[in-house]
């Protein structure tokens, strides 16, 4: 049964539009009126039904990515030494050619609304790309453009669920896919993995999950938050699964797919045989080209969903920023799989990530299994739970994130929120010197004050 949510009451609430009078009282008589008003209205019972907010808003949980990067920000921001391990952000500059695009885009003028499911140009050449590095054929009417690839995977969860039906996550996940499965109405429904089967989801578990009410699995390959990389055996046996079950759709999340290391390969679940018609494919170009705040992601997905995502799109955003989408233009120019600057950047990440793996391995109590893609390791933590720093009793991993913070001035991110409560999450899409110190700071400031 689907659950009942509870009802939510803020705090506070902004006032009724003032009369006409109110502007010739002064500031302390209106807030005195105001809160007259208010309450009048409390005793009639009147603000509660005002403030009530839809149980299905009030059932999401913050980004706790978002919250530590932000608290990191305030942080440096009142003087504290604090680094940020938790946004999942290149510190790499945008390249220069997309740079360049962005500035004639300004310059010509190309500053207008956009068709709602994005420039036709774009939209070919993101087909050119698929069929040449994924080996997926689409037409230029089966991609929606959006502001970034958050949108793209809300749009598709929102476009393919009703409410009471079921959305398989692998864990870890991204934290914000049970969000969207409940903001959508239907019910996130976990399949645990672990760091011996290498957080990969098996076609075992998942034929185990499955039940009449399953309409959508979402799969992330390269993965955040663990680097995990399913290889093309284990998804075709995912497939066949899949083939099992005839309402059963797949969203595949593939933002990093450049982001691989050591001969790993990607692989689009739209590919395998029979995947085409049921997968929704979701890209962009913020990781692998460094274009987080340009704001741009795409879903490409056969003409049934990519219709109910552009409807859904033109009745909330509209279309993405033209001058993104102009930029995007001479990204994909740069040639396959992102040309030599994408190369350097992906080597570099490769450089930060064997430094980090073999830091954190050295470290009392941590345990770590090597990803193979993304650019983000979740160690194991749990040994510390249970011991305590300065009388502080260490619980869980939210808990070892607070102590990080406040002993050594290091900011990672709770395994917690990615569905895996025994680790923390530890971006190394910042400098190396960074990295370092952060690592010396965690080993002589943490597990070796704690084990």
């Amino acid at each position: 049964m689907q659950r009942v949510l509870p009802r939510v009451t803020p705090a506070a609430i902004g006032s009724a539009p003032a009369s006409t009078s109110a502007k010739y009282m002064s500031g302390d008589t209106r807030c005195a009126a105001r809160a007259a008003r208010a309450a009048v209205c409390d005793a009639d019972g009147f603000l509660d039904g005002v403030r009530e907010i839809n149980p299905r808003v009030a059932s999401v949980k913050p980004s706790k990515t978002m919250a530590l990067a932000d608290l990191a920000s305030s942080l440096k921001a009142e003087g504290v030494d604090v680094i940020s391990l938790a946004a999942g952000e290149p510190d790499f500059d945008t390249p220069r050619p997309i740079v360049e695009a962005g500035i004639e885009a300004l310059e010509r003028g190309i500053t207008r609304y956009t068709p709602n499911a994005g420039v036709p140009l774009l939209k070919q050449k993101i087909c050119e790309k698929l069929e040449r590095e994924n080996g997926i054929t689409y037409a230029p009417d089966e991609i929606v453009l959006s502001n970034g690839a958050k949108q793209s995977v809300w749009q598709g969860v929102l476009a393919c669920c009703s409410p009471g039906d079921e959305v398989l996550i692998p864990a870890p996940f991204w934290v914000s896919y049970p969000e969207m499965a409940r903001l959508a109405g239907a019910e996130p429904v976990v399949v645990e993995t672990d760091a011996s089967q290498g957080f990969l989801m098996t076609a075992d578990q998942l034929r185990g999950a499955l039940t009449e009410r399953s309409r959508l699995l979402i799969l992330c390959s390269p993965s955040n938050p663990s680097g995990a990389v399913y290889s093309e055996e284990q998804l075709r046996e995912i497939a066949d699964v899949v083939r099992e079950h005839p309402r059963l759709a797949v969203l595949s999340d593939e933002i990093y797919e450049y982001i691989v290391y050591g001969g790993t390969k990607h692989v689009s679940f739209a590919s395998l045989p029979g995947m085409f018609e049921r997968t929704l494919t979701v890209n962009g170009f913020s990781k692998a080209y460094a274009m987080t705040g340009w704001r741009l992601g795409y879903v490409a997905a056969p003409k049934v969903f990519a219709k109910a995502c552009a409807v859904i799109q033109s009745q909330s955003t509209s279309g993405a920023s033209s001058i993104a989408q102009h930029a995007a233009i001479a990204a994909l120019d740069m040639g396959p799989y992102g040309g030599e600057i994408v190369r350097d950047m992906v080597a570099e990440f490769q450089r930060r990530r064997d430094y980090v793996v073999s830091r954190l391995a050295k470290m009392k109590g941590v345990e770590i299994v090597e990803p193979q893609g993304a650019f983000y390791a979740l160690p194991d933590v749990s040994s510390v739970y249970g011991r305590s720093i300065d009388g502080f009793v260490m619980r869980d991993s939210d808990d070892v994130v607070k102590m990080l913070i406040e002993k050594a001035n290091v900011a990672p991110v709770p395994g917690e929120a990615f569905g895996c409560p025994s680790c923390i999450r530890i971006s190394y899409a910042c400098s190396m010197d960074e990295l370092k110190e952060a690592c010396d700071r965690m080993e002589t400031r943490f597990f070796d004050v704690v084990i």
